[in-house]
């Protein structure tokens, strides 16, 4: 619900809005309000309206629906601030229109929606520029003149090439220069290209790491800021000057008791089963001898191209003082190496996600980084189905698996087209309706894999009120679990009766429930508390 408050007067003015995303605008009259409509059924979405301060929320005027329920739908205003745009996109499609913020009116495409054209698109001063897959597969950026903009594709021009081995994950514009979040070796970077052309890569101290463009409102200033941050490093914000590399600290984020020189970061690179190098990036305590002995908690997700980039999670630190190693494996079915990671990770190649995670495990056993019989997995909603689907392939590879509202019942759900999500995930994981993809679903969901074996001690976690992944997938999948395994090891299935997709609200409920599985992990692996 949206309620409008008065600063000056600090009086709450009788405006109300109910159902709509907390994503919305003001047009230049302050008087204006453009917000996102809900579906009351689907939560999706779907409508963008606009409200006039002191008038009835019946009279708010429509400006555009989305009838596509595999379209997202967002709204925001350009760098600039003279325009107001509507973004809506699918796995592998975008569409996006604007409307001048001054003299809202007609919004207008700046491209058609087609299959497989991902775009998005900002303005600054008297040009757009525009981040593009068309004939780019990791993106390019484009250009077009406010004046050439009716002559539609045809009018763009390059401002970057296209690259097979950096992927452009978003940019900003600035006077005079344009600061692109890119990535390149497996890790997110920030590179400045001036006007004139001249390229500046922002760098980094250590071998795995991610940054990312922080905010940045003024666009009339040399100076960029950013943040970093590695499994080691506290996540910090600089800024950085375009026209002469200097960089300055921000901000540090407080880690209480923590000193990073006691830790050290490390990239790997492991050989996938079918040849393919897959980056692993590593933490572990200054001093760590690769002997074989130590234990691992091994992170991934891998789908929807949602990169997994290494940051300093708090609650790691204790593990790695017990002399653990903590991994995340940038698997396939994200976006690390590029659009062509997620395409390998995704559809009829999920397994691949599912693959790589294992041979991770094997190779960072033989290279004695950790014991064989101490390796546990974490994964949580796309990365519970790894879970589950890794807990069939491959379960005597671990001691312990932690899979938090998980995914899991692939078929069933994507079978459901009255889920709200389920349109949304067809270009996700296959449209079930098709034989084709039925087939290669039944082949790999956790759900129907389950089989008279031993499996590893388990800890399933859910919410009572997830929307995403309902409670009862893993309920049925631990209930089939428990029925055919053949082993005694544990498995603990904890239901959040107050939490959703995300867990419970609360400054601190996070730490409280990571720290459950996290005690029933160290139990397993034999880590002394």
């Amino acid at each position: 619900m949206l309620k409008v408050k008065d600063i000056a007067t600090g009086t709450v003015m009788a405006d109300t809005l109910s159902n709509i995303e907390p994503n919305l605008v003001w047009a230049d009259d302050n008087r204006t309000i453009f917000y996102v409509e809900k579906d009351p059924t689907t939560l999706r979405g779907y409508r963008v309206k606009s409200h006039v301060l002191g008038t009835p929320a019946s009279a708010d005027t429509l400006h555009y629906e989305e009838r596509d329920d595999t379209f997202s739908m967002g709204i925001a205003r350009t760098t600039d601030d003279r325009y107001i745009c509507i973004g809506v996109g699918s796995t592998v499609s975008d569409e996006q229109r604007c409307t001048p913020a001054a003299t809202p009116g007609a919004f207008t495409l700046v491209a058609p929606r087609a299959r497989d054209h991902k775009y998005d698109a900002d303005h600054l001063g008297n040009r757009w520029i525009i981040r593009t897959n068309r004939g780019a597969k990791n993106y390019k950026l484009v250009t077009v003149a406010d004046a050439d903009m009716a002559r539609g594709t045809a009018a763009w021009r390059d401002l970057t090439p296209a690259s097979d081995g950096v992927f452009i994950e978003s940019f900003k514009p600035f006077n005079g220069f344009v600061a692109i979040d890119q990535r390149e070796g497996g890790n997110r970077q920030i590179r400045l290209l001036t006007d004139a052309g001249k390229s500046l890569p922002v760098k980094a101290d250590e071998p795995a790491y991610r940054m990312g463009l922080s905010v940045n409102e003024e666009p009339d200033t040399p100076w960029v800021r950013y943040s970093y941050s590695s499994l080691v490093t506290p996540t910090t914000t600089f800024e950085v000057n375009a026209l002469t590399g200097e960089r300055r600290t921000l901000k540090v984020t407080p880690v209480p008791s923590y000193d990073p020189a006691n830790y050290v970061t490390e990239r790997v690179w492991v050989p996938a089963r079918d040849g393919t190098r897959v980056p692993v990036s590593l933490a572990y305590k200054k001093g760590f001898k690769r002997d074989g002995t130590a234990a691992m908690l091994q992170y991934a997700y891998g789908s929807y191209g949602s990169s997994t980039d290494p940051s300093l999670r708090p609650d790691m630190i204790p593990l790695l003082d017990r002399g653990m190693v903590y991994a995340i494996a940038h698997i396939r079915g994200g976006q690390e190496m590029g659009r062509g990671w997620y395409d390998d990770g995704h559809l009829l190649n999920k397994k691949n996600s599912f693959t790589d995670f294992i041979d991770v495990t094997r190779y960072l056993v033989a290279q004695k980084y950790v014991a064989k019989d101490r390796v546990a997995a974490l994964g949580g909603s796309a990365g519970g189905l790894l879970m589950g689907a890794v807990a069939n392939m491959a379960p005597a590879d671990y001691k312990v698996m932690i899979a938090q509202v998980p995914f899991v019942d692939v078929v069933t759900t994507m079978l459901d087209a009255s889920i709200p999500l389920t349109t949304f995930e067809y270009d996700e994981w296959g449209n079930p309706a098709q034989k084709e993809y039925y087939n290669y679903m039944l082949s790999y969901s956790p759900y129907d894999n389950v089989a008279a074996k031993a499996y590893p001690a388990l800890f399933v976690g859910t919410g009572l009120w997830d929307s995403q992944v309902q409670y009862y997938e893993p309920a049925k999948w631990v209930a089939r679990l428990r029925e055919r395994k053949t082993d005694r090891n544990p498995l603990l299935f904890r239901v959040n009766m107050e939490a959703g997709h995300g867990g419970k609200s609360g400054r601190f409920e996070r730490f409280r429930q990571d720290a459950e599985w996290q005690a029933f992990m160290l139990q397993q692996l034999g880590v002394a508390g």
